[in-house]
């Protein structure tokens, strides 16, 4: 039927457009007064007028002052109003939860920290979800009803054919194939599950060093090596979710691992991953290795490496970006993607000395040549992928002006 909501070209459907326009623009600009909007959206200035009179009524925009320094009158200017909505994250490793909540401007407005030591959790998971939530959403101000989605991101991924946690064994609690119906259950919002690895893409892409590509690989290096596949602008997940779980690669180097999903364990994770440096240190010779958890340690070698030219110090990095470009020259091979972007703190914590290295090596192993770069979201980059994607689907909630 003509003129309904959904009909494009109508006047409604018109109208929302604007609406979102306006407001995308408000999100990266700030503060902007109803001139500029018109002329960054093409609007003359009484249809500026009306849009931004309809979003202040909506509760979607406040009036937040004037401009000064100018010539002539001080103009209104207008901004999102951050109470307009609220999306939390959750970011699950098998020593802690991680939860945030963010306003529909993506700042974040309360976190907290749920400590889960042990192989056998004293709560079960959906206890330890709701808790960890509820310390954000408390931190914010808030109750759980103010929040419209929740992204969890995990190790491993649930396969969408069974609901399953796959590619995680040493995530404990997690693989109940009731999970997912007893979450649904005891939260109040929609819940989306995610990759961790595929949630810093997704930051990396909105915020950090892959704006504006469209096809890149992330190679993440922590608690375990992994990568996201970015393609045509979208994550490829695979037809299991096991897309990217490049820690399972066989690779020229390392011995074949079989029955690989028992020991959470492959080729390229036992060759390059966080576990493999220290024990290369010692292998080399190089003394003051520091006591911990394996992945800290293993950054904080690569770092001291970067840090201080020797020949220890160098052997060390040259032998692990020959590693890490051996794993990359296959995904490069296959995918030939523009951007490589090297994540997680065995990565990042080489900064560009290792970043040169693995660009070198990947230059002599594979037949197409991206480009290689550092991440540059280096505070909590799971939990921050997973509060824009879940921002992402509210703002899309939200911003609907044509209902």
């Amino acid at each position: 039927m003509a003129g309904t909501a959904g009909t494009p070209g109508t006047p409604r459907v018109l109208r929302a457009m604007n609406d979102r326009a306006a407001l995308d623009l408000l999100l990266t600009h700030g503060q902007l007064s109803r001139t500029r909007i018109g002329k960054l959206t093409g609007l003359s200035k009484p249809t500026a007028s009306q849009l931004l009179a309809r979003l202040e009524a909506a509760g979607l925009v406040l009036a937040t002052g004037t401009s000064e320094g100018r010539p002539g009158p001080n103009a209104q200017l207008y901004e999102v109003n951050p109470a307009a909505g609220y999306a939390a994250g959750l970011d699950v490793t098998p020593e802690r939860l991680l939860a945030a909540v963010a306003d529909i401007t993506g700042r974040t407005v309360g976190e907290y920290e749920l400590l889960t030591p042990g192989r056998r959790p004293a709560r079960s998971v959906v206890q330890q979800v709701t808790d960890a939530l509820d310390g954000a959403v408390k931190a914010a101000g808030l109750t759980r009803d103010d929040v419209r989605r929740l992204v969890i991101g995990t190790p491993g991924a649930f396969d969408p054919n069974t609901g399953r946690l796959r590619y995680a064994s040493h995530l404990p609690g997690w693989h109940s194939p009731a999970l997912l119906d007893d979450l649904a259950a005891a939260l109040p919002m929609p819940v989306e599950y995610e990759n961790d690895v595929n949630l810093v893409a997704v930051a990396e892409q909105r915020l950090g060093a892959a704006r504006d590509h469209d096809d890149f690989v992330l190679l993440w290096n922590e608690g375990g090596l992994g990568a996201a596949l970015v393609l045509g602008g979208r994550l490829h997940r695979g037809w299991t979710g096991g897309a990217g779980e490049v820690g399972f690669l066989p690779v020229p180097g390392a011995p074949l691992v079989r029955q690989v999903t028992k020991a959470n364990s492959g080729g390229y994770q036992e060759l390059a991953g966080s576990q493999a440096i220290p024990q290369l240190a010692r292998e080399l010779g190089i003394t003051g290795i520091p006591a911990g958890p394996y992945a800290e340690v293993a950054a904080a070698l690569v770092e001291r490496a970067a840090a201080e030219d020797t020949v220890l110090n160098r052997l060390l990095l040259q032998t692990y970006a020959t590693r890490l470009a051996t794993g990359l020259a296959s995904l490069v091979s296959v995918l030939d993607p523009e951007l490589v972007v090297l994540s997680g703190a065995s990565l990042t914590s080489g900064g560009e000395v290792l970043r040169a290295l693995v660009q070198a090596e990947l230059e002599e192993l594979a037949a197409s040549r991206p480009r290689l770069v550092v991440g540059d979201v280096h505070t909590h980059p799971v939990l921050r992928g997973a509060l824009e994607s879940a921002l992402a689907a509210t703002r899309d909630e939200v911003f609907d002006t044509s209902r």
